[in-house]
């Protein structure tokens, strides 16, 4: 299992290290404006993703263990087309979508959507590998072409990087395609349900509470930018983004944790096993994100407005980092508590933790966003993730009968991930 989690750590770091050049990239080459135009375009077709989540994200993983996925992927294919309408039909209600970018996004989030019903199935497949391959070529390969439109073709817009969207993700979709097909020639693992419209419909129950949960994570990250877009316009909303997304390259470490945690509490119904999995998946999560997040916040503002970024219009990025960095490590470790309870089947008290999130949120925003600009953004999105982690903590206290001391790391703990390290570096030699 702990190759698994470092394969799977390595492969995001390897996507985060590609982001952290072109960060500096995109700011040179779109500016405060591009890079926030870039940043509303991607976060409102991500918006549409988590809807689409209903049928297209934990849904699948947690079904395919006990249904024949053929069953869930033609739902969750579908759907992928028809929630994206009904997400960018209402965001357009609300004058969320950025004028003229409407069919952009949503072409885009049912690309997305289809990539993502693909690599939840190589997850509940247990097929880690292509699950890690798909994420690379959907994440790494947007480096490259975007390096192709900027330098070789001579195309510096916020029309070029959409461009860089869709093609990286259409050559995810194929490859991704490609290592699932096997699958469907398969002898089937489970008899065929006894009826498709009452799976679809538990399906949807299930999914409901899922999308709840995820669309209120992720507005509880984004819907700032939506506000200081009104406020600041799209170069505040570029200072954001810009900090944001260094910050969150420690989420690599919760995401591919959380990935694997989830994955493997989904496939065994034994409370106790499922509820040591998640202990020992959240004290090595927090404490690697506390560790990394020490050493981003030591570095110095000059080097982000004279090397990184390369502009003066960036100054201020330290600060919206040290707003976030509580934020960060809190929804890190949050995300191995909430895939704990969607394992599990108590989706729903994740999808609490994430609506308290953004009720906090839009509280906390009222009043710091008018007053302290890109900081109060910052500083109320940290309170927000504060909040949904007392909450999971909580309610996984409870139901578990944890007690607080053991949810501190203890030397056993760090026993295990060194004997599982030399075990791992060992098999290599060999």
């Amino acid at each position: 299992m702990l190759k698994k989690i470092l394969a799977t750590i390595g492969t995001r770091y390897l996507i985060a290290f590609l982001n952290l050049l072109l960060i500096p990239i995109n700011a040179r080459v779109l500016g405060l404006e591009g890079l926030g135009l870039v940043g509303i375009i991607y976060a409102s077709a991500n918006i549409a993703l988590i809807f689409n989540s209903v049928l297209c994200g934990s849904t699948i993983v947690y079904f395919m263990n006990r249904n024949d996925f053929r069953y869930v992927f033609w739902p969750a294919y579908i759907w992928s087309f028809i929630g994206s309408a009904i997400a960018c039909s209402i965001m357009f209600v609300f004058n969320m979508l950025p004028q003229g970018f409407e069919l952009t996004i949503y072409g885009l989030s049912v690309l997305l959507s289809l990539v993502a019903v693909h690599s939840r199935i190589l997850l509940g497949k247990d097929c880690i590998k292509g699950f890690n391959i798909t994420f690379m070529l959907q994440a790494g390969s947007l480096f490259f072409i975007l390096l192709c439109f900027y330098y070789w073709i001579g195309k510096k817009d916020a029309e070029a990087y959409v461009w860089g969207l869709f093609i990286a993700n259409g050559i995810a979709w194929m490859v991704s395609l490609i290592l699932i097909v096997p699958f469907f020639l398969r002898k089937p693992t489970f008899a065929p349900p006894v009826s498709t419209g009452k799976l679809i419909r538990q399906m949807f129950v299930y999914g409901l509470w899922g999308s709840a949960d995820n669309l209120a994570e992720n507005l509880t990250s984004r819907l700032n930018y939506f506000l200081l877009r009104q406020l600041g316009g799209y170069g505040q909303v570029g200072l954001l983004d810009a900090g944001t997304k260094i910050s969150e390259s420690v989420w690599h470490i919760s995401r591919s944790v959380s990935t694997i945690s989830y994955s493997q509490t989904a496939k065994t119904h034994e409370p106790e096993t499922q509820r040591q999995l998640t202990l020992g998946f959240l004290k090595l999560t927090y404490c690697a994100l506390i560790i990394i997040m020490v050493f981003i916040l030591l570095i110095p503002e000059w080097i982000y407005t004279e090397y990184l970024f390369a502009d003066e219009g960036f100054k201020g990025v330290r600060h919206v980092i040290q707003g976030l960095s509580v934020g960060i490590i809190a929804l890190g470790s949050n995300s191995v508590l909430s895939h704990y309870f969607i394992g599990t089947g108590k989706v729903k008290y994740s999808a609490f933790s994430s609506c308290i999130g953004l009720l906090v949120l839009l509280i906390t925003g009222f009043f710091l966003i008018p007053a302290y600009s890109v900081y109060g953004a910052a500083i109320s999105t940290s309170i927000a993730f504060l909040m949904m982690l007392i909450f999971s903590l909580t309610a996984f206290v409870r139901f578990t009968k944890t007690s607080l001391l053991e949810l501190l790391p203890t030397k056993q703990d760090f026993k295990r991930i060194k004997e599982g390290l030399f075990s791992l570096f060992s098999t290599k030699q060999l």
